[in-house]
């Protein structure tokens, strides 16, 4: 659908502390050859019972003054934002003008998603957030904008009027979604410049960088943003899109799902085959550490001569969507707090198990988080 037609319909669519001086040696990004041919062969299947990884212990125990160091930690948010849109209704017919379900909604929700949920998470949980990104110039911006804001977050759009807004609408019915609808384009070279040259001027001022990685064009210049961070002492998170991780060389942290790593480096069937692979693609974009999610599997932390491992802490799972917005979120602001990768992963994987029990795209508030320590705590 054109960028037209899309700003033609949507206004009708219902609407003692720790250091917070981390160290985080910076190397220039040298490797710029074929990814897959530096990987281990890939598997013939994917991975089939294998016994699940032993959980790591954290090499130092969380600060007791958490909501503080949280408090004056600064995170610097840049990447694709979108609108989750939410059409809430119930079916109890057939059309009678083709074999599809008829939804009478009765409820509208809407919501920030994208690099938009990370900045809204990192707010969330007591942190301060900043974010970069692009939309276009119309109805769709307009609501962002003020969602963003009632969150609390300091919001850097950069308007583009020759696209529209990337917007995705969720029809629902009884707590599943029927058919989901995107509106997206991509943005103007001009306006991506824009974009890393407003990044590069609210860098000094934050502890951390997250860089949420959607596909829709507004991190085309993510090798000049990370280049720009590391080279101020910035640690650099990733949230990584599409099967050209080249481009994400010299980032501190990959937060790939299961599903995303398999799509670069192939599959795997063993515990072990799977930590060469993961160890091998952080020698190769020489990253500090690789942070792989994997559902019900928790999640695993894959340093230079060493794996930490963390079990799944959801009680109960609704939605994952959202997810990973929350556990880079919480690695972000937890390293932005001068929390060491171990402890910010233990608490990355507390705040996901919140967020999975919610529908929809959501956030871990800072006493849901407390709440789930707690709850570790006490067993």
């Amino acid at each position: 659908m054109s960028g037209l037609l899309l700003r033609h319909h949507l206004p009708y669519l219902p609407n003692g502390l720790p250091t917070k001086q981390t160290s985080f040696p910076y190397r220039p990004p040298t490797l710029r050859g074929h990814l897959k041919a530096a990987l281990p062969a890939p598997a013939i299947s994917p991975t089939i019972n294998r016994p699940m990884p032993q959980e790591t212990a954290m090499s130092h125990p969380l600060p007791d003054r958490l909501t503080e160091l949280f408090r004056q930690a600064r995170v610097l948010v840049a990447g694709d934002v979108m609108l989750d849109r939410y059409w809430f209704g119930d079916v109890s017919r057939i059309s009678p003008e083709a074999p599809v379900p008829v939804a009478k909604i009765g409820r509208i929700d809407q919501r920030a998603g994208g690099a938009a949920n990370v900045a809204r998470n990192i707010a969330a949980l007591g942190g301060q957030a900043a974010l970069v990104s692009i939309t276009g110039d119309d109805e769709a911006a307009d609501q962002l904008a003020k969602l963003m804001q009632a969150d609390g977050v300091d919001c850097h759009l950069q308007r583009d009027a020759g696209i529209a807004t990337t917007v995705k609408l969720r029809v629902m019915a009884r707590n599943q979604q029927l058919i989901r609808l995107d509106f997206e384009e991509i943005p103007a070279c001009s306006t991506v410049d824009n974009v890393r040259d407003r990044f590069r001027s609210l860098l000094p001022d934050y502890d951390a960088v997250i860089l949420s990685d959607y596909g829709k064009g507004s991190l085309n210049r993510v090798a000049d943003m990370i280049d720009c961070a590391r080279r101020a002492g910035k640690p650099v998170l990733i949230d990584p899109k599409g099967d050209d991780y080249e481009k994400y060389a010299g980032a501190t942290l990959l937060t790939p799902n299961r599903s995303e790593l398999r799509e670069v480096a192939g599959s795997w069937r063993s515990e072990e085959e799977l930590s060469d692979k993961a160890q091998t693609l952080r020698r190769h974009l020489q990253l500090q550490a690789l942070l792989l999610t994997r559902s019900e599997e928790g999640m695993s932390l894959f340093e230079a001569g060493h794996i930490s491992h963390q079990a799944t802490r959801a009680q109960e799972v609704y939605d994952v969507s959202g997810a990973g917005d929350t556990v880079i979120a919480t690695m972000g602001l937890g390293l932005a707090a001068g929390l060491d990768l171990q402890q910010a992963m233990h608490l990355a994987n507390a705040a996901a198990g919140v967020v999975v029990a919610k529908l929809g795209t959501a956030v871990c508030q800072h006493n849901e988080l407390l709440q789930a320590l707690a709850r570790e705590e006490n067993g």
